[in-house]
């Protein structure tokens, strides 16, 4: 495997490994650079490109990932500590089976970004509130669940700019086993509104149907296990508030390896 600092195309910062890498960037990122991991195989991987942001467990389908270093209102979702500095640790491994064989979140991941094609779950959204990072679909699986304002990080969210006809899907790279899912919806009131039911429609091509209610915190719907690879949500149905701004702080799929 390998992570590249990428200036214009090039090289700027290389760590290769077998089963593990770590790479010190000792310069201030600039505006363009990207963060490049060409992973050796298919599979989990334990993985950290950025001290803050922390380490994640995430399944690669074998081709290089690439994010843009975001600068600008693209940082904005994101902690101001984020990539910032001129001395950065990255690292990877192989991760192990304990680390994704039991039941766990499986919407879980902090480097998920519009760039990212290879390293899952990875979210995409048709519709996001301006083309503004802090209502990209990657907030709703960054983890982070803070939901009484609006904005800037940590209250990052998936924006659908008013629009009733927003789907948000996630995918997961290969087949998961899925009985519970839990939503945090934005909640500030009274800025807020809020959805009364979402739909949500599953590889397998069952879908269900989700109640939900004005509250900050966690809403919980458990089913009968499904083998999936891929679900959406849409169909929301605002509820009837004087405000336009419902919005997704976090869904959280739980689940285990099919």
């Amino acid at each position: 495997m390998k992570i590249e600092i990428l200036r214009d195309g090039k090289a700027v910062a290389c760590a290769e490994g077998e089963k593990e890498l770590y790479l010190v960037f000792e310069e201030e990122y600039k505006e363009g650079d990207q963060i490049a991991f060409t992973p050796d195989k298919k599979g989990f991987v334990t993985l950290q490109f950025d001290a803050v942001l922390g380490r994640a467990t995430v399944y690669t389908n074998g081709t290089p990932f690439v994010m843009n270093i975001p600068f600008g209102q693209k940082h904005d979702c994101y902690h101001s500590a984020v990539f910032a500095g001129s001395l950065h640790f990255l690292w990877a491994r192989d991760a192990y089976e304990w680390e994704y064989s039991g039941y766990r979140n499986l919407s879980l991941n902090p480097y998920d970004c519009h760039e990212d094609t290879s390293l899952f779950p990875h979210s995409k959204a048709n519709i996001e509130t301006r083309g503004e990072s802090v209502f990209a679909s990657r907030n709703a699986i960054d983890g982070i669940v803070a939901s009484n304002n609006h904005g800037r990080w940590p209250w990052s969210s998936w924006g659908i700019n008013r629009d009733p006809q927003a789907k948000l899907t996630l995918d997961f790279g290969r087949e998961v086993v899925i009985d519970r899912i839990i939503m945090y919806t934005r909640a500030d009131f009274p800025h807020d509104a809020w959805w009364d039911e979402g739909t949500f429609a599953f590889s397998d091509g069952s879908e269900m149907k989700m109640k939900l209610i004005k509250k900050d915190g966690p809403q919980e719907i458990t089913f009968a296990e499904k083998k999936i690879s891929w679900m959406t949500l849409d169909r929301l149905i605002k509820a009837d508030d004087p405000s336009p701004f419902p919005a997704l702080i976090q869904i959280e799929v739980y689940g285990r390896e099919a």
